[in-house]
Order: C-alpha cells, then structure tokens, then sequence
C-alpha cells in the first residue's frame, strides 16, 4: 500500500508544479481544463489505491467462497454460502462508500464512469443481499478485481514514466490474460447464463439488463487498453498525457 500511496503524492506534487508552471503561460480558461485532468488523475489513483488496500481481505473472502460452495459457479441462481453472502455484503458497502465519497468531493463529473458503474454494481449486488438470489452471479462478477491488481500496477508504471521497463512490457501482456481470464470470460459466461431470462418479468431480467450494460463498459475499456498500449500511434497526441489515467 506505501508504493501506491507514494505514488499518489507524487502524482500530486507534479499536478500541482505543472499548474503554477502554466499560470504564466496559459489564461484562466486554459488552466481549467488542466485542473479538471488533473484531479480526475489523482482520484482515478486514489480509487484504485483505496479499493486495493481495502479488498485483499475480500480476495480471500472470495477463494474462500469458491473453494467451500463450488456450486455459486454454477447454481448462479440459487446457490448459496455464508462467505459467499458476507462478500457481496462487503462489496455493496464499499461501492456505497465511494459512490458517497465521489459525490462529497465534488468529483462526480470527472468520475462518472465510477458512478454509473458503481449504480448496476450495487443494483445487483441487493439482489443478493435482500432476495438471497443470485449470490453465485455476485461473487463471479468479483473474479475482476484479480484483473484489477494487474491494471492498478501498471497505472502506478505509467504515473512513475516506467513504461520503457521490461516489467512494464511483460505486464502489459499479462493484463491481457488475465483481463480474459477474469473479466471476459466471467461475463460472458454470466451473459450466457442470464439469457434465459430474456422476456421474462422477473429479477433475472433486471439484472440482464444490468448485465448487458456492464458488458459495453468491459469492451469499452478493453478497447481503450489495447490502443493505449499495442497501437500507441492511433491514439491522439493529447490523450497520452492524461488518457492513460481512465484507461
């Protein structure tokens, strides 16, 4: 957590020099829109360093889940387990937690990727939380976040100007596997299995919906991860100085 935490300072001090650097040399507009990127930079960090401090616990807690109750991989619907229930309890607090802290700091424009996805997040999440449904389906959406510690590493390279490390240029590649592994395949394996409630009116549609929803954003980011760092030459000049933070 201390590297990551380093790093957010850092990020910090070099936003705030850059700032008093182009007040002699930029007007009031200009300066606005640096600002803006800069404090989307720094919380984008923050987020990612908070939500890696707090979810290790929620990484066990998610083995655990998996290695006592197999069948939440399967049973989405109406399998069920304590540490499986507990989890998504974990999960929806957390995105309450920092969908409020996003709002209290005035940060909901530059963050309203967090908010939208932490709005479907929490909708599927109560599901499992008040109907007791759909654990399975909550605790597979969470096999993510071990796609995250890779992405989180290499946002921490990029802020540090590391990328022309051979661990950068290793990493990048296992951001690859890994975002199959744990996001893609989870979805649309997840994807799949919602389809059956297509037409119906039940809570498996809803979360169809919500489903759906969040398959765009994963392709989106994705997209975003392959030209960000395998075709660098088709993203514009301006995006690869702030860019990289959101993607």
């Amino acid at each position: 957590m201390r590297p990551l935490r380093l790093s957010v300072c850092r990020l910090r001090e070099r936003k705030g020099h850059a700032y008093f650097g182009l007040d002699s040399i930029l007007g009031a507009k200009s300066q606005t829109g640096w600002r803006r990127h800069g404090l989307q930079a720094v919380r984008t960090c923050e987020h990612r360093a908070r939500q890696h401090f707090q979810l290790p616990p929620a990484h066990t807690q998610l083995c655990l889940s998996i290695w006592q109750t197999p069948e939440l991989l399967v049973e989405i619907e109406t399998a069920w387990s304590l540490s499986g229930y507990l989890l998504v309890c974990f999960s929806a607090g957390y995105f309450i937690h920092d969908t409020v802290d996003i709002v209290i700091s005035h940060q909901a424009r530059a963050s309203w990727e967090y908010l939208v996805h932490h709005v479907m997040a929490m909708g599927a999440f109560f599901s499992g939380i008040f109907w007791s449904s759909f654990v399975g389906g909550g605790v597979l959406t969470l096999l993510v976040e071990v796609s995250n510690i890779f992405l989180t590493f290499r946002m921490m390279m990029k802020i540090n100007n590391a990328q022309h490390l051979l661990l950068y240029r290793v990493n990048k590649y296992v951001n690859l596997v890994m975002y199959f592994l744990f996001r893609l395949a989870p979805q649309a394996y997840l994807t799949h299995y919602f389809l059956r409630y297509l037409g119906q009116r039940t809570l498996g549609t809803f979360l169809l919906g919500i489903l759906l929803m969040l398959d765009i954003m994963i392709l989106i980011y994705f997209s975003r991860l392959l030209r960000s760092d395998f075709c660098p030459q088709r993203v514009p000049s301006q995006q690869h100085k702030d860019k990289f933070l959101t993607e």
